[in-house]
């Protein structure tokens, strides 16, 4: 199974860091904007780009919102996963612009910059943190497992995993049995069972990732086996439902991932090595979200270019519980008529590029 390089279609432009993607049934496709103060880009079905971005007088304070994970609520809300320097939060952002707290400490600590947010089918945020090092890159190597997974529910937060290698991406299965999380620098994929109260089992191996592998944004298709973007790599792999890897696509210049390989190998990997794009067309590809009404439409996430890209799949893929969430004020303002649109988009926080 292989996609071409060439077949991907590079959609949107002007964004900033959009390395979390989702989709959604009107054709809309959301990503994180580290632009003004933070918040989300919209890209609309016709490539345009509008912004959602945070007002004035924030939670944060004078530190922008800087989404890592986004997750879209009911009503065109999102929530946020914020990766700031020394601090992170989950946030929520409303369609006017406004931000509330959500969670901003665990387990009577401050929470470390956050990685990732997902909501579960029966409500539940289910939250990653990477490290508890700061900076970050202090964890860019094999030899430290000190990120986790945080659970919020009606009983509050906590943590419900720990001792992970650079946690990143986070997914359930779709009857919710399972918790399916990439550990990035660890190079593996792992799982837990997921009990009644939302408790997890003991961590197991999914799958390894060897030379090259740096597992980061992950999602499912329809037959059960997950899709893995590899930062630095730009490689897409697909595990089956066996732990077998099979690499995809990639587009990756092998000096500058011999470089990389080199610096992890030495414990050495840090900002310079993921901060370079060395790609034919990607750059640093980060995350992955099916779409279209058979699935078989993809989009992926990166770090390093202001525009993401849209790839034919060769299989159907799983949609997001998201896909079909009421957009409210925000899909009036997004799909508001070009002769009033920038009254609407005015008035909901919405701005064009």
């Amino acid at each position: 199974m292989q996609i071409d390089l060439d077949s991907l279609t590079r959609i949107g432009s002007g964004l900033n860091r959009p390395e979390c993607v989702l989709t959604h049934s009107s054709g809309c496709v959301f990503v994180p904007d580290w632009s003004g103060n933070g918040g989300i880009s919209i890209i609309h079905p016709d490539g345009s780009v509008r912004h959602l971005l945070a007002k004035a007088g924030h939670p944060l304070g004078d530190e922008s919102l800087r989404p890592n994970g986004i997750a879209l609520e009911a009503g065109g809300s999102f929530l946020i996963a914020h990766l700031g320097e020394t601090r992170g939060a989950i946030l929520r952002l409303f369609v006017d612009g406004s931000v509330e707290t959500v969670l901003d400490a665990v387990d009577g600590e401050p929470l470390p910059p956050a990685n990732f947010v997902t909501v579960d089918n029966r409500g539940r945020l289910w939250i990653t943190v990477s490290t508890r090092r700061c900076p970050r890159a202090l964890a860019y190597r094999a030899d430290v497992s000190d990120g986790f997974i945080v659970l919020m529910d009606e009983d509050g937060a906590r943590i419900v995993a720990d001792d992970l290698g650079y946690t990143n991406e986070c997914l359930l299965a779709e009857d919710g049995s399972t918790l399916f999380v990439n550990e990035t620098f660890a190079r593996r994929l792992s799982a837990f069972s997921i009990d009644a109260n939302g408790g997890l089992g003991s961590r197991r191996t999914v799958a390894r990732f060897g030379s090259g592998d740096f597992p980061d944004g992950l999602a499912m298709d329809q037959s059960g086996a997950l899709w893995i973007t590899s930062i630095i790599s730009n490689r897409l792999l697909r595990v089956d439902t066996n732990g077998r890897v099979e690499t995809v696509l990639e587009d990756v210049d092998p000096d500058h991932l011999e470089w990389v390989e080199r610096a992890y190998r030495d414990n050495a990997v840090g900002r310079p090595h993921l901060d370079h794009a060395a790609g034919r067309r990607l750059a640093n590809i980060s995350s992955l979200a099916f779409a279209g009404p058979d699935g078989k439409t993809a989009y992926l996430g990166c770090l390093l270019d202001d525009a993401i890209h849209r790839v034919d799949m060769p299989v159907k893929g799983r949609l997001a519980n998201s896909c079909n969430a009421d957009l409210g004020a925000l899909g009036e303002a997004i799909f508001a008529q070009a002769d009033d649109a920038s009254t609407s988009a005015e008035a909901a926080g919405v701005t064009p590029a």
